[in-house]
């Protein structure tokens, strides 16, 4: 090409220098592209995030492959510096006047700025996930669910790392078990895990699977009322941990790694499920504050497994009991060191929550945006020998006895023991003071992993914990799965087995889910053991009843914690006692009815010290239908009632047992007082018909006429004050002394006894004369008449 034809496609194109700087680029040289545009060859490759053990579409993690953005920004550079070198080719073959340069068509002014507005529209949506550029609204791609991390546990702190949103949790599955749970105005929210999708599967069955159950509305067993949610991509797949819940957030607390195939767990964070806005939200390391019986403060919340968990989102407040930590629980834990069992207690305070036992909220302070921790070691008895650490045991809160209310630990132990279940560990969250209290009446057999739940009564007189299931775990390798029922009565601490000979009774299960509402216990999932290939799930037990049913009937009415009507004023309630009345069998172990009033009020084991020495449950006004009032209501000091101490209104139960013991003992002093009489009266019935025979021997005219006693002692005499008149008109008496004259005043012929006021004694001696023998029955009816 000659230099004029180069001149030319240079007035077209680019001059002489452009096309050296590209020469320049394209072999090696510095070359330093425009401020304005982040050329391809600048963008350096982000860290690649950590792959997600849950499968889920990452958009970083695949711009490794060869359809990545990266990879497609490369494509047009390199295609961009081939034609470049070529053209540089041609350009050092000016030197040498017998090469002619061929004219490139890539070079010329549209394309190049063709390419370049491509290029820029590819590059800057991709860039919008760069966490060093910022973000400043929606991407391009429209928003995208998932999660939200949180790194410094503040709003302003917030990271965006998100993810694809994952399938919804299947719901079609063989069995699920050992999964964490939680009951929120009338729906149960349970995530992970075990599921199976086909009988006798051992391996894979850790899962994230997140879906509700629909306590609002009535359904049968089998087609429960479900809906699965978004599996989410930042909360692990664990089992046997715990659902903490406010009244709009969930808390998932604990929990064990897979084992099958092995997972490597991660130093804990907490994620809380935003109900309202649908998402997952990170609080990542969470430390422990110092506060009441607890450790030193400051330091890391270790996850732990097979914990019993309870949540009370009255007083806003969640806790996990024991447990254990091990390779499966705790990041870098060998598999050579022996698993380490728990008698701690956990206690999370949810956000916005007040909390006396924690120094950082003193003064009435609430808890930030990321609740307090405090791990309670040191409470009573807890650092005692008779406190032993366990496993799989279930708790179970108790509202009254003390300002807060107690929790009780029921169950579970370690490999080669139990704990007891005629001694029951009792803790008093106002004070963070374990306690044990001995139950009445036969106990259960020693278990592992039951599910409880409590119900209150109508007047609260009465606290009645149900629970189901649970299994026996020695000899290893031959757990015997339960399927009883049993309760246990609070204040009486009695428990009692429910009869449920001829009912439906699912099969015997452990690790199953127990939640309550509208009175009815609902459980979900468990495991059955290896003889049953797959289990529908969903079961319904009446706590009023005490049968297993078909199906959950959902009642109308009621607030949005399902309280009971008396007790809705008073937010430390129990929830899902709504239209519960207490059963026939506990009636007939502590008294009262059905709405309440039971006449033991106190443990029959009798409490020595702590709260059930000291305080009584709180008690409710209830208005039958016929305005009838059975107890006064106590407030308790949470909602600024003043403290009730235990306090409760009149017992009813007791005032009747009264009024029932006096009835009795008037009517034994009217027996007693009417046998007196009888005697009394039987005793002048014999004088009379002695003294009438000897009247009649002396004297027969007067033989009918005669009724004033002999002598009935010595030296006494018994004068009659009746007068009668004689035939002449005169007054005569009759009087018997020592020796005296016997004969008796007769009776006129023809004169009737007055009527009036002597009736009744003329009537008496009406019957003397007629020879009528006095009887109990004459006297008990007629006691006026028999004493006169």
């Amino acid at each position: 090409m000659a230099l004029e034809e180069l001149h030319a496609r240079s007035d077209d194109a680019t001059n002489i220098d452009d096309m050296m700087e590209e020469c320049q680029h394209a072999q090696g040289a510095d070359f330093e592209a425009p401020a304005e545009f982040p050329f391809p060859s600048t963008l350096t490759r982000l860290q690649r995030p950590r792959t997600s053990k849950f499968m889920e579409i990452d958009v970083d993690g695949e711009n490794d492959d060869e359809g990545s953005a990266s990879a497609y920004l490369q494509r047009p550079h390199s295609a961009s510096r081939s034609s470049t070198t070529s053209s540089c080719s041609e350009f050092n073959n000016l030197s040498d006047p017998g090469l002619a340069l061929t004219e490139s068509p890539f070079f010329t002014r549209y394309p190049r700025l063709s390419l370049l507005t491509l290029l820029v529209l590819l590059v800057f949506p991709l860039m919008y996930e760069i966490p060093w550029v910022g973000t400043s609204g929606m991407g391009i791609t429209g928003a995208k669910a998932g999660t939200i991390r949180k790194s410094d546990g503040t709003e302003d702190g917030l990271l965006t790392n998100q993810r694809q949103k994952r399938a919804d949790t299947d719901l079609d599955v063989c069995s699920r078990w050992a999964a964490q749970s939680a009951l929120v105005n009338g729906t149960i929210y349970v995530y992970g895990g075990h599921t199976t999708s086909e009988a006798g599967q051992q391996n894979g069955t850790w899962s994230n699977d997140f879906f509700t159950v629909d306590l609002t509305k009535s359904w049968d067993i089998s087609s429960p009322s479900i809906k699965g949610l978004p599996q989410p991509s930042g909360p692990p797949a664990v089992a046997n941990g715990f659902l903490w819940n406010s009244y709009d957030s969930l808390y998932l607390y604990g929990g064990i790694y897979s084992d099958s195939p092995p997972a490597t767990p991660e130093p804990y964070t907490l994620w809380e499920y935003q109900i309202k806005a649908g998402k997952w939200v990170e609080h990542s390391n969470p430390k422990t504050s110092q506060g009441n019986n607890s450790d030193v403060g400051n330091q890391p919340v270790q996850q732990t497994g097979e914990g019993a968990g309870i949540s009370i989102p009255e007083i806003g407040r969640g806790y996990y009991f024991a447990g254990h930590l091990d390779h499966y629980t705790t990041p870098d834990w060998s598999i050579q060191t022996a698993r380490l069992y728990l008698k701690s207690l956990l206690e999370f305070t949810y956000p916005g929550y007040r909390n006396d036992g924690v120094e950082e909220l003193a003064g009435g302070k609430t808890a930030g945006s990321d609740g307090v921790w405090r791990n309670v070691t040191e409470g009573g008895i807890q650092d005692t020998a008779k406190f032993p650490s366990r496993a799989d045991g279930s708790l179970v809160h108790v509202p009254g006895f003390g300002a807060e209310g107690i929790l009780l630990s029921i169950g579970g132990g370690v490999e080669k023991s139990f704990s007891q279940m005629n001694v029951i560990d009792v803790y008093d969250i106002a004070t963070s003071s374990w306690y044990k209290q001995a139950t009445n009446g036969p106990s259960p057999k020693l278990r592992v992993n039951p599910c409880a739940v409590a119900a209150s009564a109508p007047d609260g007189s009465s606290t009645n914990i149900y629970m189901y299931g649970g299994q026996n775990l020695i000899p290893y390798g031959q757990q015997i799965q339960y399927d009883d029922m049993w309760v246990l009565t609070i204040p009486s601490f009695t428990w009692i087995e429910v009869d449920t000979k001829g009912q439906s009774v699912p099969p015997a299960r452990v690790g199953a889910s127990c939640s309550i509402w509208d009175g009815q216990i609902v459980v979900v999932g468990g495991y059955t053991g290896p003889d049953l290939s797959c289990d529908t799930g969903f079961y319904v037990f009446s706590a009023t009843d005490l049968k297993w049913q078909n199906n959950f009937n959902a009642l109308s009415g009621g607030n949005t914690q399902n309280q009971q009507p008396s007790q809705e004023k008073d937010l430390t309630g129990l929830s899902g006692s709504y239209g519960y009345q207490v059963p026939g069998a506990v009636q007939s172990v502590i008294g009262g009815n059905s709405k309440g009033g039971a006449t033991i009020t106190a443990p029959i084991r009798a409490a020595t010290q702590g709260p059930l020495a000291t305080g009584k449950p709180i008690t409710y006004t209830v208005t039958d239908s016929n305005g009838a009032i059975t107890t006064q209501t106590g407030i308790s000091s949470i909602n600024g009632g003043g403290s009730n101490n235990g306090k409760s209104g009149p017992n009813i139960g007791a005032i009747v047992a009264g009024v029932v013991a006096g009835c009795f003992a008037v009517l034994a002093a009217y027996l007693g007082f009417c046998a007196w009489v009888y005697r009394r009266q039987l005793t002048l019935y014999k004088n009379h018909v002695a003294m009438s025979q000897r009247a009649a021997a002396g004297n027969p005219s007067n033989e009918k006429s005669s009724f004033l006693p002999s002598s009935t002692g010595k030296g006494t005499s018994i004068t009659d004050q009746s007068s009668g008149v004689g035939a002449n008109g005169s007054r005569m008496t009759g009087t018997n002394s020592n020796g005296a004259d016997d004969s008796v005043p007769p009776l006129p012929t023809g004169v009737w006894p007055p009527v009036g006021g002597n009736s009744s004694a003329n009537s008496s001696v009406e019957d003397l004369m007629m020879g009528q023998e006095p009887s109990f029955v004459g006297v008990l009816l007629n006691p006026r008449r028999s004493l006169r």
